[in-house]
């Protein structure tokens, strides 16, 4: 995207004709970002010594979880060890760090398992996609409710907060993003207010939650402080930031849809418009695709159900959409509908896995900036563990509220490392909460200041695989979306900074 003119002259060797030339600064691609990064990441082996933490078993909330002793860092060696320009035998240097970030964790989680579930979701959406049905469905819902576009915006803005506030909604939202941008496109908005109505909504919510399992449940747990203690302002949290996040969604959503060229996704929306006109020429709605809408909605229930009640995680939503895609890709072929045949459904699933390919490899190179750092194991070598242990005794100098807020900005900028809730907590919790006592606010508040500077910036940090895929989804660059989010940003900073600042003089 383009965000100046300049203008230059260039004359040729005689002199004689100079002719103008326009140069652009157009914001660099994410990969170019990612690789800036890594680059300061490969920088700190130089500068910046590793430590280690030792680390304790504890009940938290009825479960066993491994936290740090706060007491036990130190240095692995008293100078910073480098690193290698280039690694064997799998270890880590700065070349290999693509690599070894993509093959990194485990298929519950860091980064194989997200790489494995948006590849794998996006091939089954595109399966899903393939049939026509739910373009056919989606436009049926747009003709007769066009002028109820707001209030479907509200609506969704909430249930996809409260998605993020019960039950940590995160990576979960990808799919739903698949199907929101395209109705939302087709009805005259953009992909961006798609993004503000699920994955910013699940954000939001997660981070002002009152009973999140996996941010402020375990937090509490760690700093201990009872279980869903400070509800009460919590859920007024949540209420101010959704009903906020809602009135800010209408207002763009309406400046969009009466001018949609002011739209920075304007250009990458262009291929949802394009299917949006070609829907006013579907034929009207069949047996086939009545059964393959309510296979559709049958399979997202099922999905919610194993969240809610099985606590399904990766792993178990990749194969329940894939189980979808492939039993709708069957009736769909059955009916005839769209001339699919076997050979254009394995097409389309190799069309819709290669759609989120780029945000799968974002995770990746995310992770390898991490590992480039030493990782996030608290007992292996890591300058991670370094900052951390820096921060919790420069904050230790810093009484009272001012404290408080620290703590904010400190788990704010943490979080571009250490994206998980549950993850984040286990490393910082153990110091924050018994900080808080010394600088003389409560361990709630410091619990607070945790959540919300965990939650707040997964809407802009790169190395957020549940945002990446979302923009993945939505077929649009993180340079664009950053330009779009940055005052949203700022606004929900300062949001949190109130609130903590009142937690912290309140004595909450």
């Amino acid at each position: 995207m383009q965000t100046s003119d300049t203008q230059a002259t260039c004359g040729n060797t005689t002199g004689d004709v100079e002719q103008p030339v326009n140069k652009t600064w157009a914001m660099p691609d994410t990969y170019l970002i990612l690789l800036a990064v890594a680059l300061v990441a490969f920088a700190l082996n130089f500068l910046v010594p590793a430590g280690t933490f030792d680390t304790v078993t504890s009940m938290v909330n009825g479960t066993e979880r491994t936290v740090i002793d706060p007491s036990s860092y130190q240095r692995v060696s008293d100078e910073p060890a480098g690193m290698s320009l280039f690694a064997e035998g799998g270890g880590i240097g700065f070349l290999n760090f693509a690599f070894e970030g993509m093959v990194s964790g485990s298929k519950w989680g860091a980064s194989i398992g997200v790489f494995a579930f948006i590849l794998l979701t996006g091939g089954a959406f595109g399966l899903i996609f393939a049939s026509g049905s739910v373009e056919r469905g989606l436009f049926q819902v747009i003709a007769r409710n066009r002028e109820a576009g707001h209030f479907y915006l509200a609506i969704l803005c909430f249930l996809f907060s409260l998605g993020g506030a019960v039950f940590g909604m995160g990576e979960e939202v990808i799919p739903f993003t698949l199907i929101v941008v395209p109705l939302l496109v087709t009805m005259g908005y953009d992909s961006i207010t798609a993004l503000l109505v699920t994955y910013v909504a699940t954000q939001v919510g997660f981070a002002t939650s009152w009973m999140n399992p996996f941010g402020v449940s375990i937090a509490q747990g760690i700093a201990g402080v009872p279980l869903m203690s400070g509800s009460g302002m919590r859920m007024a949290l949540w209420l101010i930031a959704t009903c906020g996040l809602a009135g800010y969604t209408i207002y763009y959503a309406r400046r969009i849809q009466s001018q949609p060229e002011r739209s920075l996704a304007y250009e990458s929306d262009r291929v949802f418009r394009d299917k949006s006109v070609s829907a006013h020429s579907l034929q009207r709605m069949t047996r086939g695709d009545g059964w393959v809408l309510l296979l559709f909605c049958a399979g997202i229930a099922w999905m919610i159900w194993g969240v809610v009640e099985r606590s399904y995680f990766l792993p178990e939503i990749a194969s329940q959409f894939f189980t979808m895609g492939i039993v709708i890709a069957i009736v769909a072929i059955a009916f005839g509908l769209n001339g699919l045949t076997a050979n254009k459904a394995a097409a389309a699933f190799k069309e819709g896995a290669q759609q989120l390919l780029p945000a799968a490899m974002v995770v990746a190179f995310a992770k390898g900036i991490v590992l480039l750092l030493g990782g996030d194991d608290p007992q292996g070598a890591s300058i991670l563990n370094t900052i951390l242990h820096s921060a919790g005794n420069g904050l230790a100098d810093v009484s009272g509220a001012v404290s408080a807020w620290f703590m904010l900005v400190f788990q704010t900028v943490f979080n571009f490392f250490i994206t998980s809730g549950s993850g984040q907590a286990a490393l910082t919790m153990p110091i924050m909460a018994p900080l808080a006592d010394v600088v003389g606010v409560t361990r709630q508040t410091a619990v607070l200041a945790f959540q919300l500077g965990d939650g707040l910036t997964n809407i802009v940090v790169p190395t957020s695989a549940a945002l990446m895929g979302c923009l993945g989804a939505a077929r649009l660059d993180w340079g664009v979306w950053i330009r779009f989010v940055l005052p949203l940003q700022g606004a929900l900073f300062l949001f949190a900074s109130l609130a903590v600042l009142v937690a912290a003089v309140s004595g909450f």
